[in-house]
């Protein structure tokens, strides 16, 4: 990171300034109707690289990202002149979350809801469909038999890619999915 500008430690962590940048960031993409899902800071140069995440139910397009980059960007612009832990030029990437992330919080799992995760519950890793997300846990769908897990028993699950499971999300596996009729494209 830059050095701190005058009366903050230069030694401050990497730890307290991504603290900082979520407690600064977390209302201002909530005040926007997003969720402020990760921020990190990396040193890139002379300039620090900042990496916003944020998402919401039914995902973000390009029209919000560029939204909420620009209330992000004029937060850190103002935190600056009051002495941010990265002060200096920045450069500034926000984006969602993506496939890869890790479900860790109950509003990942409700937002995979019908989608194929793999999960460690207890001992056990299993492959499922989550059925449904609620206050108590989440129901998956593995082999056939749907069981509920209860938040406390779930580890940290992914969401496995399907490239054969088109139109499938939120539907029951046996349930038909229509296709194009080719005949009538043209």
């Amino acid at each position: 990171m830059p050095p701190a500008t005058a009366g903050r430690s230069a030694d401050k962590s990497a730890t307290g300034a991504r603290q900082h940048l979520l407690d600064l960031l977390g209302p201002i993409v909530a005040d926007a109707g997003y969720d402020l899902d990760d921020v990190t800071v990396t040193a890139a140069g002379r300039r620090s690289l900042i990496r916003v995440s944020v998402d919401a139910d039914g995902g973000i397009d390009l029209d919000a990202v560029a939204a909420v980059s620009r209330v992000v960007s004029d937060a850190l612009d103002a935190d600056a002149d009051g002495g941010s832990a990265f002060a200096g030029p920045y450069v500034l990437e926000v984006s969602s979350p993506g496939v890869d992330r890790p479900l860790t919080e109950p509003r990942h799992w409700r937002r995979a809801v019908g989608r194929l995760v793999e999960v460690t519950v207890g001992e056990r890793v299993l492959t499922g469909r989550v059925r449904a997300a609620a206050e108590a846990g989440v129901s998956l769908e593995v082999d056939g038999v749907t069981r509920d897990v209860s938040w406390s028993d779930l580890g940290k699950g992914r969401v496995q890619v399907e490239f054969n499971a088109s139109g499938t999300r939120g539907a029951a596996a046996d349930e038909p999915v229509t296709q194009p009729d080719p005949a009538r494209e043209g």
